[in-house]
């Protein structure tokens, strides 16, 4: 993906898991820390919590992964090559 692919799918799923943020009340972060470390355990007996943090991390997962391509491309390129002169609107 470009550079700029990779912020847009960023922002959209950004927005994505911020419902869940506003949801449960933490940030992506400390909800996917807690969760890979088997705080949350005890929430597996909800069903609507066991489908949310399924579909949480898996969109965490996701912007995770962007952000790494995104950084791996910038620190290869450097900001003033993938900078668009010409914006897209």
């Amino acid at each position: 993906m470009k550079v700029h692919e990779l912020v847009i799918e960023m922002k959209l799923l950004e927005r994505r898991f911020s419902l869940y943020e506003e949801k449960y009340g933490i940030l992506s972060a400390d909800f996917y820390d807690a969760l890979m470390s088997g705080k949350l355990a005890d929430y597996d007996a909800y069903d609507e919590t066991r489908s949310d943090f399924s579909r949480w991390k898996g969109i965490y997962e996701t912007w995770l992964r962007r952000e790494r391509a995104y950084v791996q491309q910038i620190q290869q390129r450097g900001v003033e090559r993938v900078l668009r002169l010409q914006p897209a609107y």
